[in-house]
């Protein structure tokens, strides 16, 4: 493997999430579905029915193509892809061949072995989706749900040199789809489909030798494994003597192992021409800015501002920045809170989401806004509440809904420093174990986080801990 190096190029279908079809009024996403529930003569290719484009699926396709850097068409056509199958109604797909909404483009991926690829786009273009078909009992079902669900079909060129770039790759595409809000980008539920394109070459050729195609991988570390699997194969081959063949390989997750589908298409066999019942689109200068208004700032883009302005390390800056309303939800806190925007990073990295973790919740679907995070700071600094009962108040704030101070009022939660009361405690529980005191006196001196911690619960955490340890050393000499 040493000798050799991959050359990957990545195939990807990414269901945009438009409340209906491409062409017709039907529901888009029909995941959960019955069979063929959400069809209509249009997306079913009846005789005799006229398609109408959908304008939200143009508008979302302008946003990725921002996103992606490529170059907007003023002008671009819809054609006919020509191929027989099954789940293929009409007998022909609509999608865009040469002159497609946008051109060109590229994705940076940062690794995480510290360089940078930059992945170039060849393709980016609008297309209806197909049905599926599922065998069953002996059996070849057909389910046209998801005929005309829209889609970018987006095409890398042969860029990735290893499995782990190319599911770098579409780990970062995910998160801009769903930062852009276009699409969910669920390879699970098809959101986001990938084949891979996959040869191997000496190290330090400049050309390209046969490739594979490999379909049917349905999660980012089905791609990573098949495409391992592939390229190992291939060296195999060529170190044999043998010449690798272009066929069209099939992922099977349960074995592992990728087995022959066909041999691979050529455009020309998809004998494309322009679709005579759609209007080409015209994109003037207008509509683009009216689309593009509010395009927001990219995630690698802030991310390399939470360094450079708060003084985050790349750490937390690459987890707070994973999604977009992660990364609103923190900077509306540094707002508010006005103090020290690591501290607030702090906070978000251990309390808060391990909250949303365990509730399975959104930032920004929390009742415990980034203003309340920031008041609990606050009262934490201004040492009316300890560090406890501020993490705890964070889970109360959550539930409730009301102010941390309305909490801390109502339930008494303010921080007690009067050492009268913490020196009656620490008795109390000293009393309570002589056999632990023993024990220190006896040199286990680290008993007195124990002891620490004890005080504390009798207390309902609002004891200052600092007045606890300092009346448990006097009374232990």
């Amino acid at each position: 493997m040493a000798e050799y190096e991959a050359v990957i190029g990545l195939e990807t279908h990414i269901q945009l999430n438009t409340v209906t079809k491409i062409f017709c009024s039907c529901k888009a996403d029909s995941w959960m579905d019955p069979p063929n529930t959400n069809i209509c003569p249009v997306c079913t290719g009846l005789p005799g029915v006229l398609p109408v484009l959908n304008k939200a699926v143009v508008e979302k396709g302008v946003l990725l193509a921002q996103a992606m850097h490529a170059q907007l068409r003023e002008l671009s056509y819809f054609d006919r892809k020509n191929y027989f199958y099954p789940d293929l109604p009409k007998g022909y797909q609509i999608s865009q061949y040469d002159m497609s909404l946008a051109v060109g483009g590229y994705l940076d991926l940062p690794m995480p072995q510290g360089y940078m690829r930059r992945v170039s786009i060849t393709k980016l273009h609008l297309e209806e989706d197909a049905g599926k078909t599922k065998n069953e009992y002996g059996r070849r079902l057909i389910d046209f749900n998801r005929c005309g669900v829209p889609l970018v079909e987006m095409v890398t060129g042969p860029d990735l040199r290893s499995a782990d770039e190319a599911a770098q790759y579409l780990i970062r595409l995910r998160q801009l789809l769903r930062w852009l809000g276009v699409s969910e980008g669920d390879m699970e539920k098809a959101h986001l489909r990938c084949d891979a394109n996959v040869s191997v070459r000496p190290k330090g050729a400049d050309y390209l030798n046969p490739k594979t195609e490999i379909k049917n991988v349905n999660s980012i570390d089905a791609v990573r494994n098949a495409i391992q699997t592939e390229i190992a194969r291939q060296v195999r081959e060529v170190e044999a003597g043998r010449r690798v063949e272009a066929w069209t390989l099939e992922w099977d997750e349960d074995s592992a192992t990728l087995r022959k589908m066909r041999s691979k298409e050529t455009e020309a066999d998809y004998r494309y021409f322009r679709e005579p019942d759609l209007l080409p689109v015209r994109l003037d200068e207008d509509w683009k800015q009216a689309i593009l208004a509010g395009f927001p700032e990219l995630p690698l883009e802030r991310r390399a501002r939470f360094i450079e302005q708060y003084g985050l390390p790349e750490y937390d800056a690459e987890i707070l920045t994973a999604e977009r309303s992660l990364s609103d939800y923190y900077e509306a806190a540094v707002r508010a809170y006005g103090g020290d925007p690591k501290r607030v990073s702090n906070w978000m990295m251990n309390e808060v989401l391990r909250m949303l973790n365990e509730r399975g919740l959104a930032a920004g679907q929390m009742k415990l806004k980034p203003a309340y995070l920031a008041e609990i700071l606050k009262l934490v600094d201004a040492g009316t509440i300890n560090m406890p009962t501020g993490k705890a108040l964070l889970v109360k704030v959550e539930e409730s809904g009301l102010a941390p101070g309305q909490i801390v009022e109502a339930e008494g939660l303010a921080k007690v420093s009067d050492e009268e009361p913490i020196r009656a405690a620490c008795r109390e529980m000293l009393a309570e174990n002589p056999k632990e005191v023993g024990t220190y006196r006896g040199g286990k001196v680290t008993l007195m986080g124990w002891f620490v911690g004890q005080v504390m619960r009798k207390m309902r955490g609002k004891a200052d801990p600092n007045v606890v340890r300092s009346v448990l050393e006097e009374l232990l000499k």
